[in-house]
């Protein structure tokens, strides 16, 4: 019942999709509206601009390569302005000093192509429940994960985790207070390449495995099981 309630309210929340590759645009826009988001598009920075000067949005999904004007200028000019909308950058790029200067221009989250569709709502999910607050740190108990240096720690100390795995918490954080179905967990971290005749049982292995280094002797599972779905990190943790 509570998923029903989430859907029909999107329907008040604006979102801008900048992006000058119009296959994506259309794909996105399709998707969005299928959740039921109210969507305007812009194929470069100028556009991008006019709109958001006009109308007021309750997210923007802003590319860095754009033409005209750049997704980091478009951003900065957005913020001396005064205007507080989250952003989320797309990305081909995975330079850390571009991802540093988009969060000092005030970028609130990266996703960087190519992504799978499930990724991209988690984000958004997590990025319209956090209201604005731009914070690069996800977190659950005493687990911290960094999205941009991509470091994890445990009670303050280091973690070590294999890419897989960051995959697999970093996704989970984002999407935390929501159950995460295997398919799409798998959609996540292997992408095309994962087979589910082949690799049916690869997300509980890693599960697993991730579960040993993240749990703390003093506190319950961070990941739950939910039988019949897939995993979950509940919002109160």
């Amino acid at each position: 019942m509570s998923h029903e309630i989430k859907e029909s309210g999107n329907s008040d929340m604006n979102i801008l999709i900048v992006d000058d590759d119009l296959e994506l645009l259309d794909q996105l826009s399709s998707s969005l509206e299928r959740k039921r988001y109210r969507v305007e598009t812009a194929a470069n920075g100028e556009q991008a601009l006019d709109k958001l000067f006009a109308i007021t949005y309750d997210l923007i999904l802003l590319d860095i390569m754009l033409p005209r004007r750049d997704g980091l200028s478009v951003l900065r000019e957005i913020r001396q302005a005064g205007l507080n909308t989250p952003v989320l950058m797309l990305t081909a790029r995975s330079d850390v000093e571009d991802k540093v200067k988009g969060l000092d221009y005030g970028a609130d989250d990266y996703l960087s192509k190519p992504f799978s569709m499930a990724e991209l709502m988690a984000r958004i999910r997590a990025m319209l429940r956090r209201d604005g607050k731009r914070d690069p740190i996800l977190s659950a108990g005493a687990i911290q994960l960094d999205t941009i240096s991509r470091k994890v720690s445990l009670g303050g100390k280091p973690l070590n985790l294999t890419i897989k795995e960051f995959s697999i918490l970093e996704f989970l954080l984002h999407n935390k207070g929501s159950a995460v179905s295997r398919f799409n967990m798998a959609e996540h971290v292997w992408g095309e390449d994962f087979d589910p005749f082949s690799m049916s049982n690869f997300v509980d292995v890693h599960i697993k495995n991730l579960r040993k280094k993240i749990n703390s002797p003093t506190e319950t599972d961070i990941i739950r099981t939910v039988r019949g779905i897939g995993f979950i990190i509940d919002e109160s943790i």
